[in-house]
């Protein structure tokens, strides 16, 4: 069962390190550490994903910064209460890491693939230049009836098809994890500059509904 939950939740990473290390948790005398991820688009941009690692798979004492590093792992959530709400906060989960000497034309250095349940009503919209979106909230089996909470962004005629999706229907997205700067307002007088990550979708389908749906939760 473990396996097969594992499964659904499969991210590959490739992309410079930027960041030293920073602690997060420690789980049975297990330490884990965030570490930040650049990683090349198509085009000129990039996005810097966070990668979360245990210490039994890097030295976290090590500096690596400019190093070229392969992840293999899940995105995961979870959610951190601040001001008076909680916040979903999403990271990599990293199972495998690996140097490499380069990041060849072909690689795929950014990829996702998520088995999970719509746990919102998606949310379509065009933008003034007239392109279709639509969000979705996936809700993703994990192990011990744990779920993680993946937001996700269509486009065109995906767009247009996930408009269609309902709660608790059970889907499959293929894609790429990118981050996008945002400014929070937290009073009349102050801004924020945040990050968001989500899952831009290149293709999904609705699967059957072999396994149980998580409960939906109010986010």
């Amino acid at each position: 069962m473990t396996d097969k939950v594992i499964e659904n939740n499969q991210v590959t990473v490739m992309g410079e390190v930027v960041s030293g290390f920073t602690y997060s948790h420690e789980i049975f005398g297990e330490g884990f550490y965030m570490v930040d991820v650049k990683v090349q688009r198509l085009s000129e941009s990039f996005d810097v994903i966070p990668v979360m690692v245990s210490e039994r798979l890097m030295n976290v004492s090590e500096d690596y910064t400019g190093r070229l590093l392969c992840v293999n792992g899940q995105f995961r959530s979870y959610n951190r209460h601040e001001e008076r709400k909680n916040r979903l906060v999403l990271s990599v989960f990293a199972r495998e890491v690996e140097f490499v000497s380069e990041v060849g034309e072909s690689s795929k250095t950014n990829q996702i693939y998520l088995d999970g349940y719509i746990c919102k009503e998606p949310i379509y919209r065009k933008t003034p230049l007239g392109r279709e979106i639509a969000d979705l909230l996936l809700a993703v089996n994990r192990p011990y009836g744990k779920s993680d909470y993946i937001p996700c962004i269509c486009w065109g005629r995906n767009a247009r098809y996930a408009n269609h999706f309902k709660v608790g229907e059970r889907c499959a997205i293929w894609g790429r994890i990118q981050s996008r700067e945002y400014m929070k307002k937290l009073d009349e007088e102050n801004v924020e500059k945040r990050v968001a990550f989500e899952v831009s979708v290149s293709k999904l389908e609705l699967m059957g509904a072999e396994e149980r749906a998580p409960e939906v939760a109010i986010l």
